[in-house]
């Protein structure tokens, strides 16, 4: 029903063929859109640049989101490589080990600086920069969880910090609306990712999810990338500022 083809996407989040940003970029990709993927660091090159060179890639580029030269350096890149973009997926997040593990109550001032920095702050900055390269209309989208909106456990800190990201991913689609960019949350059910594997008892987490969602069935990255191709295209311009469940229908169950 649609098509991605001429259209240009950043995928920020690939870390290896597990993630939620690879199943979106190869989504994506399938759909005929141009990618530009980008990596942690030198350490994470060698499992993201066979991936983004499979998917053939235009752009590969290093990106640490606390690195703010980094980021200006690749939308310089991609401002001369492509002149404009069209889509934008941010897909990473971040606390310190041992904050995450602890309550929410005795999380570091600094450690829950650096989760919203990391988490939410980089979205707001990537989107800020994707803003002057969409002249006609775009997509932006990140990624959050259900433990933004109800007590999860084990999830810990990570839940105001995604609770915050829903709410700049509302406030963002009510400021870029009138200029037909878009802005979304999407919130898969928990996923077998090397991310979410920091969680504690994450295994039991990803059983009772299957046990609870009306399908019995784990979110898949394939399912997450179905849903942000359709959002990347023209007829999703008049759909923003949600959060998205793909989750087999977790979130309606009490």
């Amino acid at each position: 029903m649609f098509s991605l083809q001429g259209k240009k996407a950043l995928i920020v989040g690939v870390a290896n063929a597990q993630s939620i940003a690879y199943g979106c970029a190869k989504a994506l990709r399938m759909q005929g859109a141009d990618l530009a993927i980008t990596y942690l660091n030198a350490k994470a090159e060698p499992y993201v640049r066979p991936l983004a060179e499979d998917l053939g890639a235009q752009i590969i580029a290093p990106l640490d989101v606390a690195d703010h030269g980094q980021i200006d350096a690749l939308f310089d890149q991609i401002g001369a490589e492509w002149g404009t973009l069209d889509t934008v997926l941010h897909s990473i997040a971040f606390c310190p080990a041992e904050d995450l593990h602890g309550r929410v109550t005795d999380c570091s001032r600094a450690g829950f600086a650096t989760a919203m920095d990391i988490s939410v702050g980089s979205f707001m900055h990537l989107v800020r920069k994707s803003e002057p390269m969409m002249p006609n209309g775009g997509t932006c989208m990140t990624v959050s969880y259900y433990g933004a909106e109800k007590v999860v456990d084990h999830y810990n800190v990570m839940g105001p910090v995604k609770a915050a990201l829903e709410s700049v991913t509302r406030y963002m689609a009510a400021e870029l609306g009138p200029k037909g960019i878009s802005v979304h949350a999407l919130s898969p059910g928990p996923l077998k990712t090397r991310a979410a594997s920091g969680i504690a008892h994450f295994d039991e987490l990803l059983d009772k999810a299957a046990q609870k969602a009306p399908t019995h069935h784990l979110a898949t990255i394939e399912d997450v990338g179905a849903y942000a191709a359709f959002l990347a295209s023209t007829e999703a311009a008049n759909v923003t500022g949600g959060v998205h469940y793909i989750d087999g229908g977790y979130h309606i169950v009490g």
